[in-house]
């Protein structure tokens, strides 16, 4: 089992599902809401510890009864939340809108994300697992300090570099692969050629990872998309989870993870190492 150490975001999300974006200054009827726990950093984190890894998370939370929430919901998918502070304001606030076809509008309030922090709880922790998962929605510095505890103790470190930022070269240099989408690869394609390992995922497309023995790729899973919403955060979890697979057996995995969160709602649909089995194996068969 690889152990997996993420070190990110996390928040309340409030997800609405609406037949249609509401253009600029019109309101609309929505079908649902839902409330659950979000955030990149939570949700791969989720993702790493349903698909198989042993997963520490290191956050910040707030003194609300928000916090109460995405903790109780971290813990129950089996991810250790022992490294997660609270802090003095409210915890991270998620508005995902939903709409028919599976798209999503997002706007974050970053909460006590702005505050987490590399104490020595969290190296520890990172010193003692296989694979450190980093996103970018926690302060620059923090990335940046865990990459280095991870490179110290030669913790494989990986990079969601989302959402889009310039990335100082220490942190580049620090990196063993990045997993990007179509337009993060653009963004960045300075990062991308420098770091040893990338991994592109392609929407319906598939993805495709390539690395010092080459480049291998996956095709898309035909699937009944109803929430695209954290599709990406469960790929890069349960990638993290498989890394000590060979390349193209967890870029598999991996796919098909997202794949199946796209069929579920909200960021928390992330599946089970057994669902991800099933899934796979019934995609053999149908060939």
């Amino acid at each position: 089992m690889t152990s997996v150490v993420v070190v990110g975001s996390v928040n309340l999300d409030a997800v609405t599902v609406c037949e249609r974006f509401p253009r600029p200054g019109e309101t609309i009827t929505g079908r649902s809401v839902i409330f659950g726990q979000g955030g990149k950093g939570a949700n791969q984190a989720r993702s790493a510890a349903r698909a198989g890894g042993s997963t520490v998370f290191v956050g910040a939370v707030g003194e609300d009864v928000a916090a109460e929430t995405v903790l109780d919901s971290l813990a129950a998918a089996g991810v250790d939340v022992t490294r997660v502070v609270r802090v003095p304001g409210s915890t991270g606030f998620a508005n995902v809108t939903v709409d028919a076809s599976g798209e999503n509008h997002i706007v974050v309030v970053p909460g006590a994300n702005a505050q987490v922090r590399v104490d020595d709880g969290a190296r520890q922790a990172i010193a003692a697992a296989d694979v450190l998962l980093l996103q970018l929605e926690i302060p620059l510095e923090t990335v940046v300090d865990a990459a280095r505890a991870a490179r110290e103790a030669g913790t494989v470190v990986l990079l969601n570099p989302s959402p889009v930022q310039d990335l100082p070269d220490e942190l580049v240099d620090l990196l063993d692969g990045v997993i990007v989408n179509r337009d993060e690869a653009e963004a960045l394609a300075e990062v991308v050629r420098r770091v040893p390992h990338v991994v592109t995922t392609l929407g319906g497309d598939g993805a495709r990872a390539s690395g010092p023995d080459g480049e291998v790729a996956t095709p898309g899973f035909a699937v009944r998309v109803v929430d695209t919403t954290g599709a990406g955060d469960a790929f890069a979890g349960a990638l993290a989870a498989n890394w000590q697979l060979p390349p193209a057996e967890r870029l598999r995995r991996a796919n098909a993870a997202g794949a199946l969160t796209a069929t579920g709602a909200g960021a928390s649909a992330a599946p089970s190492a057994p669902e991800i089995d099933t899934f796979l194996a019934a995609q053999e068969a149908a060939r």
